[in-house]
């Protein structure tokens, strides 16, 4: 079991550092050479969300066209 705090330290570095070996001139553009801010946010699913809709998003993981449906918008780092 990871703490939130490790699991955003760790998304965090890992990200910043792909990026910075995929696309060097990334750093150069960026505040300090920071990628990401010092914070983060975390929330936990409540009695407003749905078990139902989370189970469903789980057993849909790996499907790759609900994948890329749920995630257009995301940034692709496959270059």
């Amino acid at each position: 079991m990871y703490q939130p705090t490790k699991i955003a330290l760790l998304v965090k570095s890992i990200t910043a550092r792909e990026i910075f070996v995929r696309r060097p001139e990334v750093k150069k553009l960026l505040w300090g050479g920071e990628f990401w801010s010092d914070g983060y946010f975390m929330s936990t699913v409540g009695k407003h969300n749905s078990e139902e809709a989370v189970s469903d998003y789980v057993k849909n993981q790996g499907e790759d066209t609900k994948y890329t449906v749920i995630h257009k918008d995301q940034l692709n780092l496959d270059l």
